[in-house]
């Protein structure tokens, strides 16, 4: 079963369980899907999906801190519940070694030897490491093999 009929499967499951909080997630993911596929008039892929879960992961991240620093604990802890309905849908991140392990066979592959290589180990690994791992730590990983290089 693909992602996206995953998703569906669990709106119906939500509307039968009367899951107010899970249901209005899952229709926001379902109306972004949508929308990319109007928008480029496309058949959504799992990893299309995941890009798009992830980007609304992201943003419900900067929301809670955002909402945190303004002493809205309210509209934070309503984030953090969309947060967990989404990181749901995400395959099982890896961990610190596993990231640098594909880093340091990424600069192996690419032969980057400097800072000026960045762009191009990042866009070496973004394919691989896409949903399974946070791409900010990614990079701070590859800023740090680039330097010692």
């Amino acid at each position: 079963m693909s992602l996206k009929d995953q998703i569906t499967e669990d709106m119906k499951s939500a509307m039968r369980a009367k899951e107010a909080v899970k249901l209005g997630t899952i229709r926001l993911i379902t109306a972004a899907m949508k929308q990319k596929e109007v928008d480029e008039r496309i058949e959504l892929t799992d990893t299309l999906v995941l890009a798009i879960i992830e980007k609304m992961i992201k943003q419900r991240k900067d929301s809670i801190s955002q909402f945190e620093a303004g002493g809205r604990q309210d509209l934070a802890d309503i984030e953090k519940a969309e947060l967990a309905i989404l990181s749901a849908y995400m395959p099982a991140g890896l961990s610190e070694a596993e990231m640098q392990a594909a880093v340091t066979a990424a600069v192996e592959e690419t032969d980057a030897t400097g800072p000026q290589d960045m762009g191009k180990l990042m866009a070496a690994l973004k394919p691989k490491l896409a949903g399974r791992a946070d791409m900010a730590v990614v990079s701070a990983l590859v800023k740090a093999a680039l330097a010692a290089r």
